[in-house]
């Protein structure tokens, strides 16, 4: 499949650099309460660790729940973000609907397993109260070259998953993370991007957080130009999701304003921009009371 032609986008290195350099240099003047409030609730506070339990998984909850009840003016985090296992506990503890359940699933982080395996957790996180799932690009197919069974991977997984949630009487988002440290061209985070939201991503993510490099901004320029090429082309609007080594507001700022210059303030809202984060709360909460938080 030749994306450049049909996208009519093929990505510049040179300019990109020139671009972010210009975006980065600016950044300070976009800082404020307001934008810093919105980066709050962009946030999927993610906790994703071998040694997570019921408890530790239930106090990270507690602690949205406790931010609405000391900082009533805060926004709340778009979601929690845990392994399918614990999809329930955030379900059945968390402080408002609004606060959504995202799990990861898939076989994450590295996808490699049979596509049913992938597809039935994926169905029972859903089934156990998942409203958004997460899953890794099957870049063993896209490394290899076969576009088309990485493309029907994640098809089948988006149909399973809309199958369970319509027995729910309800809706579920999927992410698709192209694990772009280990794709590493732009031409590659490109194509991935491209496939991703023709297979019916609803939003492209950067990264698991668990390869040596994750978000950078680089990636989210290209995968943000790409969500730019998809909308003109379908009339369809993708998310973007920045995950991984974003751990202070100034990260986070510059991410905004990317998304913010490519794709307009009409993305810039949770149901189309997020970050997948375990630390940026505290950064975020401090910036906006111009003092040192330590709250999550």
């Amino acid at each position: 499949m030749n994306y450049s032609e049909k996208y009519n986008y093929t990505p510049d290195p040179l300019r990109i650099a020139s671009s972010i350099e210009s975006i980065i240099a600016d950044a300070d003047s976009f800082a404020s309460t307001e934008v810093y409030k919105s980066c709050f609730s962009f946030m999927d506070l993610t906790t994703l660790q071998a040694q997570d339990t019921v408890e530790s998984v239930s106090k990270l909850v507690s602690k949205v729940i406790d931010l609405c009840e000391e900082y009533p003016s805060y926004p709340l985090p778009a979601s929690i973000c845990v392994y399918p296992n614990f999809a329930s506990v955030v379900k059945d503890k968390r402080p408002s609907p609004e606060l959504h359940v995202t799990t990861v699933a898939g076989c994450f982080p590295s996808s490699q397993s049979f596509l049913e395996v992938k597809i039935r957790e994926c169905e029972l996180a859903v089934e156990t109260g998942a409203e958004e799932i997460d899953i890794v690009l099957a870049l063993n197919s896209f490394f290899a070259g076969d576009y088309e069974t990485a493309y029907k991977e994640i098809r089948s997984i988006k149909a399973a998953i809309d199958a369970a949630a319509k027995k729910q009487d309800r809706t579920v988002i999927l992410k698709v993370i192209l694990e772009t440290g280990l794709l590493v061209s732009p031409e590659k985070i490109a194509d991935a991007s491209f496939l991703a939201m023709e297979a019916g991503a609803d939003f492209i993510k950067t990264s698991t957080g668990k390869v040596e490099v994750n978000a950078t901004p680089t990636s989210a320029y290209v995968m943000c130009e790409c969500i730019k090429a998809f909308y003109k082309k379908t009339g369809r609007k993708v998310g973007f999701k920045a995950a991984g080594g974003i751990s202070n507001a100034k990260d986070a700022l510059c991410y905004y304003c990317i998304g913010n210059t490519i794709l307009g303030k009409e993305w810039m809202n949770k149901d189309l921009f997020r970050f997948g984060v375990s630390r940026l709360g505290n950064s975020l909460m401090s910036a906006i009371e111009q003092r040192t938080i330590n709250f999550f």
